[in-house]
């Protein structure tokens, strides 16, 4: 196995371990303890000790980490990238049991804009956060089902003549509900989800008092291709991004370098990020400013520094997919195992300009990395990324790169090998 096959091995094993965001914050937690960093809590006072390493968590889906540097942070700025924990799928509803004749079914709620069509026939399971009660108080405990028990069977095609015309349409509302289980017997009393919940976190029904859910499939990650070029996985949007990340600010030469490193990856960016923990909200900027505190920065000082930072937001971009030419610009087929890709947009759906791209190709041209330039076909929407409004929020110049995937919002999602070594050799050499 070559290096770069190590590379997206572990980041296979790094999303099979995160099936919700709430996973995925805790396994970067997980790898961060391993070299050397401290959690700090926001209700705390901080005690930020110099070249310190540390990490503060949102509500269990929201993360940011945070190298101290050695110098003046008002001349030296911060060095940041940002993704996201969240992919788009089905949510679980509050009440979620829903039982039609002798069918036990899963009510769920579509949660940002997946591909409805690729959950069908697949092997689903839940994982995500319980809050438990426990005496007087209450407690989030994290579930992952991994036994396969919920689906989402196809309709038969000699009852759906035009699916391979006009497409698989599903009702959100009456054709998502996913099946459970089935009863023998008409009175026959089948489990429910509490009563799964409960026994898998070893409670009583009693002491769960609410949840939050995720449908996930239970097929691992894998390479793939006929000289193992290409990786499958879910959720690579975004969380290969968060592997790269992290894996740069872990990396020996991030950890001498004597900078203000800053990873920040946030949930709900599918569905707008405009939340408490979400990159429209105030948890990037509340904790910039308490590292600045920390550091004895004055006001105007700490506006110096902003001023003087440098972000990296951090996304997957659309790969070209031979099959269908006519959904790509023609100038902008980037290609997988070609390199990270700088997105640019007129109108701001990425918050790339020209200055920040060449510091991004001049980043690439330092770590011997090849890059891609994206721009989206103009009759068709273009999507958007935490870049833009982390930008306007804190007065960051601002670049959007990502590494080029296809099927981005499947339930099952591919890239290029290559392209995860590349983009986390430039990600290093920014933090070094």
């Amino acid at each position: 196995m070559n290096t770069a096959q190590q590379h997206a091995t572990a980041l296979l094993n790094y999303i099979d371990e995160s099936p919700s965001p709430w996973h995925a914050v805790l396994s970067t937690q997980n790898i961060l303890e391993q070299h050397g960093f401290s959690e700090l809590g926001e209700g705390d006072a901080w005690s930020l000790e110099p070249n310190g390493r540390y990490y503060v968590i949102r509500d269990d889906s929201s993360i940011i980490c945070f190298t101290l540097g050695s110098g003046n942070l008002a001349e030296q700025g911060f060095n940041l990238i940002g993704a996201h924990t969240d992919s788009p799928g089905f949510r679980v509803k509050p009440k979620p049991d829903n039982k039609v004749g002798d069918f036990n079914r899963v009510a769920v709620e579509v949660y940002g804009g997946p591909i409805l069509a690729t959950f069908t026939d697949r092997d689903l399971s839940l994982a995500g956060r319980v809050h438990v009660k426990e005496g007087k108080s209450l407690r989030s405990k994290l579930v992952h089902f991994k036994k396969p028990f919920l689906r989402l069977p196809n309709l038969a095609i000699h009852m759906n003549s035009k699916v391979n015309t006009e497409g698989l349409k599903l009702n959100k509302q009456t054709e998502l509900p996913l099946l459970l289980s089935i009863s023998n017997e008409p009175s026959e009393s089948q489990p429910k989800i509490i009563d799964l919940l409960a026994a898998e976190l070893n409670t009583s029904t009693e002491a769960i008092a609410t949840w939050e859910l995720h449908a996930c499939d239970t097929q691992k990650g894998a390479i793939y291709g006929l000289n193992n070029e290409f990786y499958a996985n879910s959720q690579l949007d975004n969380l290969a991004s968060c592997h790269a990340s992290l894996s740069a600010l872990i990396s020996d030469n991030s950890l001498n370098a004597g900078q203000f490193n800053v990873c920040a990856f946030f949930d709900h960016e599918e569905i707008g990020s405009n939340s408490h923990k979400g990159a429209d909200g105030s948890f990037l900027p509340d904790v910039l400013e308490r590292i600045a505190s920390s550091q004895t920065l004055s006001a105007e000082e700490y506006k110096r520094a902003l001023s003087n930072s440098f972000l990296i937001s951090a996304d997957m971009a659309h790969a070209y997919q031979p099959n269908f030419p006519n959904a790509y610009e023609p100038g902008h087929k980037v290609l997988v195992n070609h390199g990270p890709v700088i997105k640019v947009n007129a109108n701001i759906r990425y918050a790339s300009n020209s200055a920040s791209q060449a510091r991004f190709m001049q980043l690439c041209e330092q770590a011997g990395v090849p890059y891609q330039q994206y721009s989206h076909r103009t009759d068709i929407g273009c999507g958007s990324t935490i870049g833009p409004m982390t930008s306007a929020q804190l007065g960051i110049n601002t670049v959007d790169v990502g590494c080029p995937m296809w099927a981005m919002h499947s339930i099952r999602e591919s890239a290029g090998v290559l392209d995860h070594q590349y983009i986390t050799r430039v990600f290093t050499q920014f933090f070094s």
